[in-house]
């Protein structure tokens, strides 16, 4: 199954190479190398949107282009059959230039990531990338299932005298010990929690209520979703906590095929003015289109981008201290909850299971 979505890819790279006049498209982003590739992944540094290999689509070739440190790992580990190799010293990078050049026999490179004279990927393209083949959402079921069950498993462990940093620890295992990278955790006790909207983890101790966060990628796929605990009854705010899934469900009825990502945008803002907190959403995006970036795009009052089957959706309305996150693929029976754990308690909420808070001993 991975060879033929990766000839379905290279063909569609072959084809806007055709239609743009081109030589060859230069994908450097490890969202772009894991997309090609099939779910092969380019990354070392884990927080770099650039990885140690690029792959470079010709007419007649598709070629991993990386150095001797990197080369072989690839070729046995992340990168199936279809694609050529070209291996270069670490220490002679312009070797790699030169390969570029000669394999685009002096016509356009169209780049992900254009430098000098590239020219950028067309739209056609870039919007592609953002509608999941069968073999991806395959992928991205599991990675989903498997990313909320680890934070389950992780915020029952846990305890109001945890550090946050503890917390993020202790998800960040949770995930690597899954086969999962933690591109971000964030973890906030009951001090920081109505401070910070992206509050990275501290030594501070959690107190009586936690929030844990994560961004987990495998195979290039990104599972995003937030999740709640409140240690001996205290600080749950079931009513606060309904009346933000009120206004997530206002924008989660707004995706639909054909509509634009600026839809769900206007229906979160007329959803936060009706629960009297209209200036929320002016403190935090609300999340957008996911898939091979935990924000491939993320919602405006203007984006235009037209939503399609396929596509997959991280939405994070927040306010007061509270968020709610899931990550939901695009079907043809509506929204599918990837990070849905049926372990973790939930309310009906207009037909859909939403997150509560867990309801922890102190």
């Amino acid at each position: 199954m991975r060879a033929l979505e990766v000839a379905d890819k290279l063909a569609l790279l072959r084809a806007t190479l055709l239609q743009e006049g081109a030589g060859a498209v230069r994908l450097r982003g490890t969202d772009w190398f894991a997309w090609v590739t099939a779910g092969g992944s380019s990354a070392v540094l884990l927080t770099t949107g650039v990885g140690i290999a690029e792959v470079l689509v010709t007419a007649d070739d598709a070629c991993v282009l990386t150095d001797e440190i990197e080369g072989e790992r690839l070729r046995a580990e992340e990168v199936p059959g279809g694609f050529t190799f070209h291996i270069e010293p670490w220490a002679e990078p312009e070797l790699r230039e030169r390969f570029v050049a000669g394999a685009a026999q002096g016509r356009a490179i169209l780049s992900d990531r254009p430098v000098g004279e590239e020219r950028p990927l067309p739209l056609a393209l870039r919007q592609r990338k953002l509608v999941l083949g069968d073999a991806e959402q395959v992928r991205y079921r599991l990675l989903g299932r498997e990313a909320a069950e680890a934070m389950t498993e992780v915020l029952h462990r846990a305890r109001p005298d945890w550090t946050e940093q503890q917390l993020a620890g202790a998800g960040a295992e949770a995930l690597w010990r899954r086969g999962i990278h933690p591109a971000l955790v964030l973890a906030a006790g009951a001090r920081r929690l109505p401070l910070y909207r992206h509050a990275t983890p501290s030594h501070e101790a959690l107190g009586e209520r936690a929030m844990l966060v994560f961004c987990a990628r495998r195979h290039g796929l990104y599972a995003n979703l937030t999740r709640f605990v409140s240690f001996g009854g205290a600080g749950s705010a079931p009513e606060a906590q309904r009346a933000l899934m009120e206004v997530e469900a206002t924008g989660l009825a707004a995706v639909a095929p054909g509509k634009s990502l600026s839809s769900v945008y206007h229906a979160l803002a007329q959803a936060y003015h009706h629960a009297d907190v209209e200036g929320a959403i002016r403190e935090h995006h609300q999340g957008g289109i996911t898939g091979y970036l935990a924000r491939e795009i993320v919602a405006t009052a203007s984006t235009a981008t037209q939503l399609e089957e396929g596509m997959a959706f991280a939405f994070n309305p927040s306010y007061g201290g509270m968020k709610i996150e899931d990550t939901f693929l695009l079907g043809p029976q509506g929204l599918e909850n990837l990070t849905c754990d049926p372990g973790w308690p939930a309310l009906d909420v207009h037909g859909r299971k939403r997150p509560l808070w867990l309801e922890a001993q102190a």
